[in-house]
């Protein structure tokens, strides 16, 4: 079924509308900011030996472009750009690629996009300052893993509250 106007299901009307930290409402969010994350080391991973490893990911924007990639292997303290694999096409993934030197210790990978309008995808906090704390479903916060000493990859999102 084909429509001009809205059909105000359930479906369209709450997982496309965000309630806003100032209490107010925005109905049928379609664009999503740039948002990029890391595939490759990921859950359920288990990283083999210390020494060289390639990070992987793809990025992607509702606002045209991405631009760039940034990676950080220390919970964002360091940013350094990450090569984009093949050209950036409009609101369509990239690929993106960092080499990196794992020295076995504990680590937090994080991913992060900007797009061609200069918008960059923001840190948890930033997020939740920007949209509130019940924008789920339209997330583009930066998400981490989180790499133990024995080579375990998962989810850091509790290092990033």
């Amino acid at each position: 079924e084909v429509s001009d106007a809205p059909f105000m299901t359930r479906e369209e009307t709450s997982k496309y509308t965000d309630a806003l930290r100032d209490g107010r409402v925005e109905q049928f969010t379609f664009t999503l900011g740039p948002k990029s994350l890391i595939t490759s080391p990921s859950y359920p991973m288990v990283m083999g030996q210390r020494g060289f490893c390639e990070i992987r990911g793809i990025a992607w924007t509702g606002n045209g472009r991405v631009q760039r990639v940034e990676v950080s292997v220390d919970g964002g303290r360091r940013w350094r750009d990450a090569r984009l694999l093949g050209p950036a096409l409009d609101r369509c993934g990239t690929a993106f690629t960092a080499a990196w030197d794992w020295d076995g210790k504990p680590a937090l990978l994080l991913s992060r996009a900007t797009d061609e309008l200069g918008v960059t995808q923001p840190m948890p906090a930033e997020a939740r300052r920007l949209r509130g704390a019940g924008s789920h479903y339209h997330n583009n916060a930066v998400r981490a893993w989180q790499i133990d000493a024995d080579g375990r990859v998962t989810l850091g999102l509790r290092a990033l509250i």
